[in-house]
């Protein structure tokens, strides 16, 4: 009864859904395409016994790549499948893998969707990452006996009070998940207080912390240094939402009262904003450049990075970065892809997204956490004007990532254990000669 409730719910929410669809495809195209693909219409591409990995968008496509490689390697010759929800997570597949991988959007959580969807993928091994939880797919899942596995799985206390109203339908849609791999032993308290089952929760660490640097990375990063200057002062505000990108100019004004040459590097988290950044740039008086125009001068005062599957080279050139989703209630955005590559991280108050990560690396030295918006051109200018500072900074915050890895193993091992227990079952079942769908 609480499913079919939730499916009526979501049946009166699609044109409200398809609404929201169109409004993004106004502003950025991606949306537009493939819309069939939302409500698992797409051809058939004839695959058989796949290992099928969800990664809503490029932020979970990044930190499922190691394991995605992993996955490869152990089941080769099985086909693999990956699915997002956004055009920008699709974008980045793409560049990834090209025709290597099937790629397709995750339908929405309606019965028919999500049946067609199956049918034409029909998965031995459903990995999602992180923290979604449909119940329509999940039921699928379990009712077809595909092995499903939550890995990198996290859940914030602000996530759990959410999901609170709704627990019974959560804990109903959980009982068909055969593995949650929870990113630390908070997060899997969580799950449990949630309804998972306390013999299916485990903890496997941080698959990010094994994020492999992208090739080519660190050398671009020194051609952009020398291009602009390599003793000019330099720093990125990250993943910006709508209400930070002021916050960083007004950090950066402050800092060119006193380092006239310094250089400002700012990506919004959505590719439909790359413009009003831009526009409210050059608004403010700045000297601007964008990454699709070719790049700063020598007199460029802020640079926007109007282009995807870019950051690393920029974080690469930067002499620290402020990662974004933190200054407004957006629970921030990952501090691993700077400290990967040995540079300081300052964060806003609202992590809670990334929390257990945030405060390892703010408790070894490697972030910083300014409380307001006024606090961030204060801290971004004193920093840069101490480069002992920096540079112990980005020391104690590659430690972190070095430290921590190991996560794609234990998941690894984990899958395999679910996998393996899933095919003995199916071959141990009896034979029927019918069944009722």
């Amino acid at each position: 009864m609480l499913r079919f409730l939730y499916t009526v719910a979501m049946y009166l929410a699609t044109p409200v859904i398809v609404w929201r669809l169109a409004a993004r495809g106004f502003r950025y195209r991606g949306y537009f395409r493939r819309w069939r693909e939302r409500f698992g219409s797409f051809p058939d591409p004839g695959l058989s016994g796949a290992i099928w990995i969800h990664a809503v968008s490029v932020g979970e496509v990044n930190a499922a790549l190691p394991l995605i490689q992993a996955l490869r390697r152990r089941y080769t010759p099985r086909p693999l499948v990956v699915t997002t929800v956004t055009p920008t997570g699709s974008e980045r597949v793409r560049k990834l893998f090209g025709d290597e991988i099937f790629h397709v959007y995750l339908p929405y959580d309606l019965p028919h969707a999500v049946r067609r969807f199956l049918d034409h993928v029909r998965p031995a091994l459903a990995v999602v990452m992180e923290t979604e939880i449909w119940p329509n797919l999940f039921h699928q899942c379990g009712r077809r006996g595909i092995p499903l596995a939550v890995v990198n799985a996290r859940l914030s206390e602000r996530s759990l009070r959410g999901y609170r109203p709704i627990r019974a339908l959560v804990s109903q849609a959980l009982a068909n998940v055969a593995l949650i791999a929870a990113q630390s032993h908070a997060d899997a308290r969580r799950y449990r207080a949630l309804g998972a089952d306390p013999a299916r929760v485990q903890v496997s660490g941080n698959l990010k912390y094994d994020m492999s640097l992208p090739k080519g990375a660190r050398t671009r990063g020194a051609e952009l240094r020398a291009q602009w200057g390599t003793a000019r002062p330099v720093w990125i505000a990250a993943s910006t939402h709508e209400g930070e990108e002021l916050a960083a100019f007004e950090a950066h004004l402050a800092v060119l009262a006193r380092m006239p040459d310094a250089l400002l590097l700012i990506a919004a988290r959505h590719p439909e904003r790359f413009r009003a950044v831009e526009h409210a740039a050059r608004n403010l008086g700045f000297s601007v450049a964008t990454h699709g125009a070719g790049d700063a001068g020598p007199d460029t005062q802020c640079l926007v990075i109007d282009g995807m599957g870019v950051m690393m080279r920029y974080f690469a050139a930067s002499d620290l970065a402020f990662v974004a989703g933190s200054l407004v209630p957006i629970g921030g955005h990952n501090v691993l892809e700077p400290a990967a590559l040995s540079k300081p991280v300052v964060v806003g108050p609202y992590t809670f997204n990334f929390e257990e990560i945030t405060r390892t690396m703010i408790a070894a030295g490697g972030a910083y956490r300014v409380a307001s918006t006024r606090e961030l051109g204060a801290v971004i200018l004193a920093l840069l004007r101490d480069p002992d500072a920096l540079a112990r900074m980005g020391v104690a915050a590659h430690a972190v990532c070095v430290r921590e890895r190991g996560a794609v193993r234990r998941t690894m091992v984990m899958l395999g254990r679910i996998f393996a227990r899933a095919r003995y079952q199916s071959e141990s079942a009896p034979v029927v000669t019918s069944a009722r769908r």
